[in-house]
């Protein structure tokens, strides 16, 4: 069974323009050890699920479940929540200098997350459970450090301690939600072997939340990417990136440097992503592919298996047997091969 199940689910809230559909029935699973690796660009809806299912979107209307550990998080009251929160799920965020009170101690800070969730380890004791934590993710003199305060660590060293903070308890499954976008990157790939590292000491799961592929070539076993609030294309990470089916997919990739062999200029995917207020009524996808085709526009096509896949799923009216499908693309017009290395 999955350590986590989201279902069908559905965020959306009311604004004095409108209802804005900010997740339209995203559905993903994260198996315990592994990393889930959420991509997609910006607006398409990846942090407002995580979020969601915490309890963190407040104001939103929701609908379908997310199960953890067999309960299900969307129908928790707040007091549950709160025992959830931090104990069997932490959570990091893309800016820790907005996480961490700028007005106190990053070492109290820690402290005091670990007291709320553990009534009987006294102060001095969690003081000590929060220096070996600081030295856990590489904080140089923890015993000194952890009585400075968040303006006093670097960017990179602020993310070392939200996600110790994070790591406290030893949670089941570990959120990032853009965890290295601020940092250079350097400093990047030092958290993403802090959080490998971690994951395989601990045997947490993980959801990793970026826009960065390169990222998610690094440290993901799965990977669900998303566009308009709505899940595109899921699969494992080779798959995604060797036999990819959704032209959204595609577009990401050939955004990346290097991408493609010996082509040096990056193809940048033509046009901006639909509203979410005004929703179009055919696949969220088809003004901006490359593909389209005239029931794209009407006709929102469904989540299915890729037939030569376990697993792989797309949201395409494209053939999904290989062959059909690479016919299809080159009487579109736009042949272009189906991975890196075709």
């Amino acid at each position: 069974m999955a350590l986590l199940e989201v279902k069908d689910l559905h965020v959306s809230f009311r604004t004095d323009d409108g209802i804005v559909r900010a997740v339209r029935g995203a559905s993903f699973q994260v198996e315990p050890g592994q990393t889930l690796g959420i991509v997609g660009e910006s607006g398409s809806g990846k942090s407002v699920s995580t979020q969601t299912i915490m309890g963190l979107t407040r104001g939103a209307q929701v609908d379908g479940q997310a199960l953890f550990e067999g309960r299900d998080l969307l129908t928790m009251s707040k007091q549950e929540l709160v025992g959830v929160r931090g104990a069997k799920v932490g959570m990091i965020f893309q800016d820790p200098l907005s996480s961490l009170h700028p007005f106190y101690k990053v070492g109290w800070q820690i402290v005091e997350m670990i007291r709320l969730h553990d009534k009987e380890i006294s102060r001095a004791a969690a003081r000590k459970r929060a220096v070996e934590l600081l030295q856990l993710v590489g904080i140089p003199q923890p015993d000194r450090r952890v009585d400075d305060y968040p303006h006093q660590f670097s960017g990179g060293m602020r993310q070392r301690a939200m996600i110790a903070m994070a790591m406290a308890l030893n949670p089941a499954l570990l959120i990032a939600d853009e965890p290295t976008t601020a940092l250079d990157v350097t400093v990047q790939a030092q958290v993403l072997q802090m959080i490998n590292r971690l994951q395989q000491e601990f045997g947490t799961a993980v959801i990793l939340i970026t826009h960065d592929l390169g990222v998610i070539a690094d440290v993901a076993d799965d990977v669900v990417v998303m566009y308009g609030g709505m899940v595109m294309e899921q699969a494992d990470r080779i798959t995604t990136f060797k036999a990819f089916h959704h032209p959204y997919t595609e577009g990401l990739l050939q955004s990346l440097p290097a991408y493609g062999g010996e082509r040096t200029r990056l193809r940048a995917i033509p046009g901006t992503p639909p509203s979410p207020i005004n929703v179009p009524p055919g696949c969220p996808f088809a003004a901006r592919c490359p593909y389209v085709m005239d029931r794209c526009k009407t006709e929102l096509p469904s989540l299915e298996a890729v037939a030569e896949s376990m697993g792989h799923l797309s949201r395409c009216w494209l053939p999904h047997n290989s062959v059909a499908r690479q016919a299809a693309r080159a009487k579109l017009g736009q042949s272009l091969p189906l991975s890196a290395d075709a």
